[in-house]
């Protein structure tokens, strides 16, 4: 691989434009709700705001922005009683065919499979499927940083000597907290997602953002987790919903 930061992005935009996706994005005027189906039906972690007028870039809305949001308003969310439910209980997360990885995976088997899952991070386990560390795609920006993006066959343990960042472990959760508890240590440990694990840190699945939006928004408005046309659309009639904090526009949010 050549010096990365001699590479330009019209270059990587031509290598990549096979695969290139069409730019999803949304105006002010959209409703919360809309903003929402779009991050989860595209499976997008950002949604640009653009101005009608001029294009520009005004605001970008992510779901962890939206979900604290929410979570100051729970008590106008549909079916509030849910809140107190357990995430096992309502099937919140994923909890099989889970990617994960171990200290001696090579780093390139790692990128790949965030290529190939289309996941953003793969619980580090043990011989025993206990959970000791987590390597997300934002580690991946330290190989660039650090310059050992050309050693791609060092282990994760070994790539992981390079986060920056100071690491304060592993969030994680168990099936068996309410979902209010749950929403309420993503937002403090700010990040995408927990690691679900039992008593003795065995790794029992992964509940993201995404899962939590979904449930909270477009499950009860009876709106699939996917795009039903399979392609990537920019605009689109806003759904019915019951509570009118989510049919503000992405701009009102405080």
């Amino acid at each position: 691989m050549d010096k990365l930061e001699e590479h330009k992005i019209a270059t990587w935009r031509d290598v990549l434009k096979v695969k290139q996706r069409p730019l999803v994005f949304t105006h002010p005027d959209a409703s919360l709700f809309e903003a929402v189906r779009m991050l989860i039906q595209e499976k997008i972690h950002r949604l640009p705001v653009l101005d009608k007028t001029t294009g520009n870039v005004i605001y970008i809305l992510t779901h962890k922005r939206i979900l604290k949001f929410l979570s100051l308003l729970k008590t106008e969310i549909k079916r509030p009683a849910l809140l107190k439910k357990s995430i096992k209980d309502l099937g919140i997360g994923t909890y099989s065919n889970i990617a994960t990885a171990r200290k001696d995976t090579p780093l390139i088997t790692a990128l790949n499979t965030f290529v190939e899952r289309r996941v953003s991070a793969l619980p580090v386990v043990d011989e025993n499927n206990r959970i000791v560390d987590i390597y997300a795609k934002f580690d991946v920006i330290n190989l660039a940083a650090e310059k050992t993006y050309n050693n791609l066959d060092v282990t994760i343990e070994q790539a992981l000597k390079h986060r920056e960042t100071y690491f304060e472990g592993v969030a994680k959760c168990k099936a068996n907290e309410s979902l209010e508890t749950i929403i309420e240590k993503i937002i403090k440990a700010e990040v995408h997602r927990l690691i679900i694990v039992d008593n003795e840190d065995h790794l029992v699945g992964v509940v993201s953002l995404s899962d939590l939006l979904n449930h909270l928004v477009l499950k009860p408005a009876g709106v699939p987790s996917r795009n039903p046309s399979g392609s990537s659309s920019v605009t689109g009639p806003d759904s019915t919903v019951s509570s009118p904090t989510l049919n503000m526009s992405p701009t009102q949010l405080p």
